[in-house]
């Protein structure tokens, strides 16, 4: 089975991709950790990336799409996978189709995860960072015992800049203006499943595996 999971930052996207890992042994893959790993092990393409990561510029299509291919090329992966941060656009998906079709194979299902807009807005707002160990908390969904200060060494707790309300609604905006597209072009090829995802981690995995036939 070869899957796309799409859902704006705060969906729950990593935490379903986990789930379906375990629960029927799907390979997850996130762009996120390939190209993490690739600047890691000094890759021809992990060089060229960090290049960009560096200004803080966002990678090139054509350097994630070579990732992508070299990874669903490692041990047959390409038979069964789940997709985690890619594609992005339209032009990556059209290069995830060819990929596959030079295998013979296409995409089975593309998993869309909706959540209201203000939901995730208090999801990402509510988390806090330890800034002396880095665990991290959530003020309304696991508080630590003594506000503002962390369980485990008793550091103070602070707020990321990129999970202010503001920052978390343009990142929102920006999400449904570049996803708007590819939503569309799974759509109209009969590929897309969208998933509710409010409600437990348990729950919504449900509706994902009944939606992917994995489940009755």
């Amino acid at each position: 089975m070869r899957i796309v999971l799409l859902g704006p930052p705060g969906s729950g996207k990593g935490t379903q991709a986990k789930l379906m890992q375990e629960q029927i042994g799907i390979k997850h893959i996130a762009t996120g950790d390939l190209l993490r790993a690739a600047v890691a092990e000094r890759t021809e393409l992990g060089q060229a990336a960090h290049a960009y990561m560096a200004r803080g510029d966002l990678v090139p299509d054509a350097l994630v799409i070579g990732m992508i291919g070299q990874r669903l090329r490692q041990d047959g992966i390409a038979r069964s996978f789940l997709l985690d941060g890619f594609p992005r656009n339209v032009a990556q998906a059209e290069a995830l189709d060819q990929l596959l079709t030079g295998d013979h194979l296409a995409l089975d299902h593309v998993v869309s995860l909706d959540v209201d807009r203000e939901e995730i807005v208090q999801r990402l707002a509510g988390r806090r960072t330890c800034t002396r160990c880095g665990a991290m908390y959530h003020v309304r969904f696991d508080p630590p015992a003594t506000p503002g200060a962390c369980d485990r060494c008793g550091g103070p707790l602070v707020q990321r800049e990129d999970d202010r309300e503001e920052t978390i609604r343009a990142r929102l905006d920006v999400y449904d203006r570049s996803t708007a597209p590819l939503v569309a072009f799974y759509r109209d090829r009969g590929l897309l499943r969208s998933i509710d995802g409010m409600g437990s981690a348990a729950d919504v995995m449900d509706r994902v595996l009944k939606e992917v036939g994995q489940r009755h």
